[in-house]
């Protein structure tokens, strides 16, 4: 048989009882490692996640992307949060070459204009996933090469994955008045 054939699983490529999960490098870890490199740039640590400051995310991304022992080369998602009086990014990483994953946010404090600078420029995988989270949540990535809507059309109103999205300007609101179902009476669109 070949190396190749795919009868042969794990032990074909020297994987038989070497651990298969990736590990997961704690945000007090990270934010540690941050701190090292950049002592002013952490802004708190959570079992699960680091928090960083805007002004210091690519720098911060870049070295979390060069620094040979996190080799944190992927960026599997970033997404927005939409926390009410603020808005944050949260960056999913991996390094496959370390078999390591780790998470990394950051808050836009102005909930009006949420803007962070953009990551495209540390990981190419970035500018897809920034132009969704701009479309669907509005969080401005500053310095992104092509910061446009990706799902929705030029001149929706608004961001639907925003909790405030219901309130439309001019006071319209989408959809029913409550759900199909619920006591009332004849229901008729808000908008």
């Amino acid at each position: 048989m070949r190396r190749d054939d795919p009868r042969l699983g794990a032990a074909a490529f020297g994987l038989r009882g070497r651990r298969r999960m990736s590990r997961v490098l704690s945000g007090p870890d990270l934010g540690h490692r941050i701190q090292q490199k950049f002592p002013d740039a952490v802004v708190d640590a959570r079992p699960e996640w680091a928090e960083v400051k805007a002004d210091s995310l690519v720098e911060v991304c870049t070295f979390l992307r060069d620094d040979p022992e996190l080799d944190f080369g992927y960026l599997s998602s970033l997404t927005g949060v939409d926390r009410l009086d603020h808005f944050e990014v949260v960056y999913h990483l991996l390094s496959i070459s370390r078999n390591q994953a780790s998470t990394l946010k950051v808050r836009c404090h102005d909930h009006d204009k949420p803007e962070v600078p953009s990551l495209v420029s540390v990981w190419r995988g970035a500018h897809l996933q920034e132009r969704e989270t701009f479309d669907l949540m509005g969080i401005r990535f500053q310095g992104h090469p092509d910061l446009r809507r990706v799902f929705l059309w030029e001149g929706f109103p608004g961001h639907p994955l925003r909790k405030d999205w219901l309130n439309f300007p001019g006071g319209q609101m989408s959809g029913l008045e409550r759900f199909p179902g619920e006591p009332g009476g004849k229901l008729e669109g808000r908008g």
